[in-house]
């Protein structure tokens, strides 16, 4: 994970939340974990836009803060699946509303980010 060279102080709990999930794939893979897409392969085929090393680097950033566990079974080829740990479990509230939210205003995002091209266009 990235070193900062001035800490941060985590003096509010929206600090603490947007370091945990902040991130452009966090959520979404913290649903799809609870979902029951557990393997590298399967997270990388259910958000396609995302590069392998994008996804590696916030799986990794979310097993460092404890949101998932990794399993890598010793066998060849070398599996490995992720699980959500309860302390992770507890972020799914905000997850899951995180998407309630953003289906139910897809159509107006989307009408905004019309507007604008057209208007960036003129």
């Amino acid at each position: 994970m990235y070193e900062r060279k001035i800490e941060k102080e985590y003096s509010c709990g929206l600090e603490i939340t947007s370091e945990i999930i902040g991130g452009k794939w966090k959520p979404t893979l913290i649903n799809l974990i609870h979902e029951g897409i557990i393997r590298p392969s399967d997270l990388q085929r259910a958000m396609p836009a995302a590069s392998r090393r994008a996804l590696n680097i916030q799986l990794n950033e979310l097993q460092e803060h404890g949101i998932i566990e990794k399993k890598i079974y010793p066998v060849l080829p070398l599996k490995v699946e992720y699980s959500l740990t309860e302390f992770g479990t507890c972020l799914l509230p905000i997850t899951l509303a995180m998407e309630e939210w953003g289906n139910k205003y897809r159509d107006h995002f989307r009408k905004l980010l019309e507007l604008k091209k057209e208007t960036t266009d003129k």
